[in-house]
């Protein structure tokens, strides 16, 4: 749990940082910045989705889990806990919950945060998510600056999330060959680029209800296993 308790204060140190300048930039410069950043993102989760080999399985992972999604109203949740938080400590603030889903699906949605989790619970290695924790704490002092101080309480989001896989890891240990890996991060690659068009306003993509999507390939040679072994 050290890498993701690392990752949630860079968040959270990072998020400070913003707020502290927030005032002191100019709005010109904040909306170019937001959108430098969606340009980055998008080349991150390019990067990762283009990984896959099996694109069938990516294609059902993004349809069933997009139904899950739906189905359990995974974005409204999130976007449900962000108004709460913004009624319990932020109360007034302007893009409170906003920020928070935005800034939550960036750091928990990708390659790093799923394999970081998984090295860190199997393995004890916290490498991945040490350099997971340096690249959210500058993207948080960006957002910070330009959505406010819900970005802060998605340290919460990454805590959660994060340390979960974690200590799943250690039962799920057997199930998870590079290959099962490598198609999770493709699927999770293909949800960030989509963060990274909302970031531009070129869409508005509920990438929070495409989440489950991200564990269909776990599921599915799960399943595969039981079946045929």
């Amino acid at each position: 749990m050290i890498g993701t308790i690392v990752n949630a204060l860079a968040i959270i140190s990072g998020s400070l940082i913003g707020l502290l300048f927030k005032k002191g930039i100019p709005e010109t410069y904040k909306k170019t910045m937001l959108q430098a950043m969606g340009l980055a993102i998008i080349l991150v989760g390019l990067k990762s989705a283009l990984k896959a080999d099996d694109l069938l399985l990516v294609i059902l992972s993004l349809a069933a889990g997009s139904f899950l999604g739906e189905l359990f109203g995974v974005e409204n949740r999130l976007e449900n806990l962000g108004l709460a938080l913004e009624k319990r400590f932020a109360k007034g603030s302007d893009g409170f919950a906003k920020g928070f889903v935005a800034a939550s699906l960036v750091f928990c949605v990708g390659s790093m945060a799923i394999v970081g989790s998984l090295e860190s619970g199997l393995t004890g290695n916290h490498q991945t998510l040490f350099a997971k924790s340096t690249i959210d704490g500058i993207l948080s002092v960006i957002f910070a600056s330009t959505l406010g101080i819900g970005v802060l309480f998605s340290s919460v989001s990454v805590f959660i999330y994060q340390g979960s896989i974690t200590l799943l890891a250690v039962f799920i240990k057997p199930y998870l060959t590079p290959e099962v890996i490598t198609q999770m991060s493709s699927t999770g690659g293909l949800l960030i680029a989509a963060i990274g068009m909302n970031t531009l306003g070129i869409s508005k993509i509920k990438v929070g209800n495409m989440l489950p999507a991200i564990f269909i390939p776990l599921l599915y040679y799960l399943f595969r296993t039981l079946v045929f072994f």
